[in-house]
C-alpha cells in the first residue's frame, strides 16, 4: 500500500507521527466508453461554454453558483488562506463508548501506521484505547475538507473512520411512520422465529459478489472466443397469500436450508459449498474450457493455423 497523507495524532501534549492509508477498495469491473463500431475510446474535452475554446487544467478554477445564477470564482490561493488547523494533525477531542456512535455517520475508512520515531507512543495509545473499550473522537482535514472521525483499534492497527457532520444526515421523514398499523402477536412471534432460525456468526468470507463473478466470466468468454452462457436464474417462489403465510414459509425454507448444509458442519465448509454453487456462470462454461484444453493439446504437435484478427471491446 502507498500512503496518501502524512501527519500526527495530537493526544494532549503527546504527538504521534503517522502515515495514512486507504483501508478499503472497490472490487468492481472497470469499463471505458468506446465506439460500438470499432471499439475506439471516447474522449471528452473541457470546453468553455462562453467562447467554445478548450481549456487546459492550469486555467480551471472552482466556481460557486449563487441563487441569481452568477458565479463566484475561487482560486487555489483562496483555499490556501482558509484556516485549517488540522491540516496535518489528527486532534483527539474526547473518548466515548463505541456503541454511542451511530454507524450512519461513518464515511470512509483508513489505516494509520506510525513513523519510526512514533512507534512507542502509538503502541501506548493503542493499548490504552483497546483496554478502555472506547473510541477516540477526533477532528482531521483531508483533501481540504475538515471532518469529524473516530479512532479505534483493529488487528493491532489504528483505524480512522471519517464521519459526516450532523447536518449531512437526512431525516427519516416518511408518511408510514404516522400510520397506525396493527401487528398481530402471532405475526410478531413468527417473525421472531424466522430471525432465530437465520441467526449465525457473521463470517464475511461466506459471501461473494455473484454479479461481478458472472460479469468476469462473460468477459473471459469473449476474450477466448467462446459462447457466452447466461448464469442460471434463481427459481422464483410464488407470492404467499398473506403475511403470516409468507413468514411461515420463510421459516420452513430457512430450516430446510440449514438442514441441507448440515448443522454439525463448520460454517467455513458450508461457505465453501455456497461459493461453489454461486459461480454458476463460470461453471457453465466449464465444458467450453474443456474443449479449448483438448484443442490446445492437439495443436501442440501441429503448427498453429493462421487466424483472422478479431475485434475485442
Amino acid at each position: 500500500m502507498r500512503s496518501i497523507w502524512k501527519g500526527a495524532i495530537s493526544f494532549g501534549l503527546v504527538t504521534i507521527p503517522v502515515k495514512l492509508y486507504s483501508a478499503t477498495e472497490q472490487r468492481d469491473v472497470a469499463f471505458h466508453q468506446v465506439h460500438r463500431e470499432d471499439a475506439g475510446r471516447i474522449r471528452y474535452k473541457r470546453v468553455c461554454t462562453k467562447d467554445g475554446e478548450e481549456v487546459p487544467y492550469s486555467d480551471i478554477a472552482k466556481g460557486y453558483e449563487l441563487a441569481t445564477g452568477e458565479i463566484v470564482v475561487l482560486t487555489d490561493e483562496d483555499f490556501a488562506e482558509l484556516p485549517l488547523s488540522t491540516s496535518r494533525r489528527i486532534d483527539v477531542l474526547q473518548f466515548t463508548p463505541e456503541e454511542q456512535v451511530d454507524p450512519i455517520y461513518f464515511n470512509k475508512t483508513y489505516y494509520l501506521e506510525p513513523d519510526a520515531q512514533g512507534v512507542k507512543p502509538y503502541i501506548l495509545l493503542r493499548d490504552a484505547l483497546e483496554d478502555s473499550g472506547k473510541v477516540a473522537v477526533v477532528k482531521v482535514a483531508l483533501r481540504q475538507r475538515e471532518s469529524l472521525a473516530t479512532l479505534r483499534v483493529r488487528d493491532g492497527v489504528f483505524v480512522l473512520e471519517t464521519m459526516l457532520w450532523p447536518d449531512e444526515i437526512r431525516e427519516a421523514d416518511f408518511p408510514f411512520l404516522e400510520e397506525d398499523v396493527d401487528v398481530r402477536a402471532q405475526e410478531l412471534q413468527m417473525a421472531a422465529s424466522l430471525i432465530d432460525t437465520m441467526t449465525g456468526d457473521f463470517e464475511p468470507a461466506d459471501y461473494n459478489d455473484r454479479y461481478r463473478e458472472a460479469l468476469e466470466a462473460v468477459i473471459e468468454a469473449k476474450v477466448e472466443g467462446r459462447e457466452v452462457v447466461a448464469p442460471e436464474a434463481e427459481e422464483e417462489v410464488p407470492a404467499a397469500a398473506d403475511l403470516l403465510s409468507a413468514l411461515r414459509a420463510s421459516v420452513e425454507a430457512a430450516k430446510k436450508g440449514r438442514a441441507d448444509k448440515g448443522d454439525g458442519e463448520p460454517r467455513k465448509a458450508a461457505a465453501k459449498s455456497g461459493r461453489g454453487t454461486a459461480k454458476t456462470g463460470a461453471a457453465k462454461t466449464g465444458a467450453a474450457k474443456s474443449g479449448a484444453a483438448e484443442k490446445t493439446a492437439d495443436t501442440k504437435s501441429k503448427p498453429k493455423a493462421k487466424t483472422g484478427t478479431r475485434k475485442t471491446a
